[in-house]
């Protein structure tokens, strides 16, 4: 990708959502919401506090997170759907086999 955010922004990759309920209904592309989870694919160098200083982000690529329902702005890429955001919408990095077993 050849986009770098700038300040405290993030951009992020949504990941699938599953197609099918906890019961086996196949749920249509129209009805489904839009996932709140994540992956990192490009961070920007931080943002500045009152004295200039430069504060660095949390979040580096590849991390997979949370954010909030309504968080970011969509934008295609590459011909890709992405979000740009800024870091404080990100709510949290999931970690653990977890995380790894999503991201299979």
């Amino acid at each position: 990708m050849k986009f770098r955010p700038l300040h405290d922004r993030v951009v992020v990759r949504r990941v699938k959502s599953e197609e099918k309920s906890a019961g086996g209904i196949i749920i249509p592309d129209t009805a489904q919401e839009k996932p709140q989870e994540g992956e990192i694919i490009a961070v920007g160098p931080g943002g500045r506090d009152e004295s200039g200083k430069l504060t660095p982000i949390d979040v580096k690529v590849g991390d997979r997170v949370l954010f909030g329902k309504w968080s970011g702005t969509e934008v295609k890429i590459d011909g890709e759907d992405l979000l740009i955001m800024k870091e404080s919408d990100v709510m949290g990095v999931l970690e653990g086999k977890a995380a790894a077993r999503k991201a299979a």
